[in-house]
């Protein structure tokens, strides 16, 4: 399996070396050049397979050729078996047609661990082997950061810098990132918007000079073997509901567009979708976009679902790529267009097309603490504000077809959204303790590439001394 840049301008590369590089040298992002397909048939074989045994039918295909069948399983099987829950990703019936994908059973309670427990684990399998060094990069509006650290903390090939707006996590978020004493963790604040933290992180990988000099490598979901990772939740889920018999529609709490790419995927390669609803906050770049075909950026607005507080989606790229019939030279130039006129908008057939699968619902802060209060009231189930945002989405579109909507973050991260809204404290796991009794450590920096730029040198060059 090789694979190609949405902007159509850098060389094909393997599994391994995207894994490894995370962007493409043109400012693109690697897609493989088919999705593997799945019959009917194969999907019915698969129905009773457990978590590691799914992901490794799905995976497979994609990391031909750089890892081998015994190693990746092997892989998969470490990464899975250290989940908190035998199922992986249980499934929660809430209403007659609704039900949750519980995916805060991982390390840090949220559903990036599903991703980068794998990719962690893969960075090091991939750098033992060629005896490198990397330095990993990511920004986080929220869960990610911590599922990165956890998964890259203490190994001794690599160092990892995590950039997230200063005060605009939750405090429960923060201090999973900020209390991990690995000497090769290194948190940094941005006195920003989840999007400078993210522009930032490009610009850096724009510099290909730097990229070299530190090889650098990303975390986000740009990388592709995170949205490969996600993909096998959703066949887990859809399977478990009756696929290839019948459809299912999901719904997906929405900020990068990684979680809901890889919902695409899944469609691309024969798991029958019906339908993958983008279910955004008050930042709502993304419902207007599926409702008009036109992407407007506007700034960022504060919410209680904070992990959503984004205006440029960096996924939602790769779709474009398919929008545009993988023509990168024009993905590019709408792109480039797009972050200098902070607009940009598609035909009305293409918009047409995509509203056949994808369609968008904004919930705001009230109706996610009514979506809190009213999953309590009505199940006893406690959810956190993004879940909540995604079962109201749900609630609106209730029909015949089974709707899977993701618990994104266990309760006890959100605790004081949980209680105002229904009077209840959610119990704190034990692994989720440490990290609000821990010693916090991080830098604040300015909103700059360069003070970004020279702090991760200046901390590199002192753990090489």
């Amino acid at each position: 399996m090789k694979y190609l840049s949405t902007r159509g301008n850098a060389p094909l590369l393997s599994f391994s070396d995207v894994a490894l590089s995370g962007t493409a040298r043109d400012g693109g992002l690697y897609v493989p050049e088919s999705f593997p397909q799945f019959s009917r048939v194969d999907l019915k074989a698969m129905a009773r397979l457990s978590y590691p045994a799914l992901a490794f039918e799905i995976l497979k295909p994609y990391v031909a050729g750089s890892i081998p069948d015994a190693d990746l399983k092997t892989l998969l099987d470490d990464t899975y078996g250290a989940f908190h829950h035998p199922a992986v990703a249980p499934l929660q019936q809430i209403d007659t047609n609704i039900f949750l994908l519980e995916l805060f059973h991982g390390e840090t309670l949220a559903f990036k661990d599903y991703a980068l427990q794998f990719l962690g684990r893969l960075f090091d399998y991939l750098l033992a082997k060629s005896r490198r060094h990397i330095t990993v990069i990511g920004a986080t509006s929220g869960d990610t950061g911590s599922a990165a650290i956890a998964a890259c903390a203490g190994k001794s090939t690599m160092d990892i810098f995590v950039l997230h707006p200063q005060g605009r996590t939750s405090a429960v978020q923060r201090r999973q990132m900020t209390t991990v004493t690995a000497a090769n963790v290194h948190n940094i604040a941005v006195e920003g918007s989840f999007d400078d933290c993210q522009d930032i992180v490009k610009a850096l990988f724009a510099d290909a000079k730097l990229v070299d000099e530190l090889h650098l490598t990303a975390v986000n979901s740009i990388n592709w073997a995170r949205i490969l990772a996600q993909v096998v939740y959703y066949f887990y889920a859809a399977l478990r509901l009756g696929a290839p018999e019948r459809a299912v529609s999901f719904v997906i709490p929405t900020g990068n567009f990684g979680n809901i790419y890889a919902g695409y995927v899944a469609r691309q390669m024969g798991l029958p979708i019906q339908r993958l609803v983008a279910a955004t906050n008050r930042n709502d770049i993304l419902a207007r976009f599926f409702e008009s075909g036109a992407m407007e950026i506007r700034p960022v607005e504060p919410s209680l679902s904070p992990s959503m507080d984004i205006q440029i989606s960096s996924n939602f790229e790769r779709l474009l790529f398919e929008v545009y019939k993988r023509d990168g030279a024009r993905t590019g130039s709408v792109l480039k267009s797009f972050r200098t006129d902070g607009s940009f908008a598609i035909g009305k057939a293409e918009l047409t097309e995509l509203q056949q699968l994808f369609r968008s619902v904004r919930v705001d802060d009230a109706a996610t603490l009514s979506s809190i209060r009213d999953t309590y009231q009505h199940s006893g189930v406690l959810v956190d504000p993004h879940t909540a945002v995604g079962l109201a989405a749900a609630r609106q579109l209730e029909g015949d077809t089974p709707i899977m909507s993701f618990a994104c973050a266990h309760p006890a991260k959100f605790p004081d959204s949980v209680r105002d809204a229904t009077g209840v404290t959610p119990p704190v796991p034990a692994r989720l303790q440490a990290a609000l009794d821990g010693t916090e450590r991080f830098v604040v920096l300015e909103n700059s590439v360069s003070k970004v730029r020279n702090h991760i040198r200046s901390q590199l060059q002192q753990a090489a001394a």
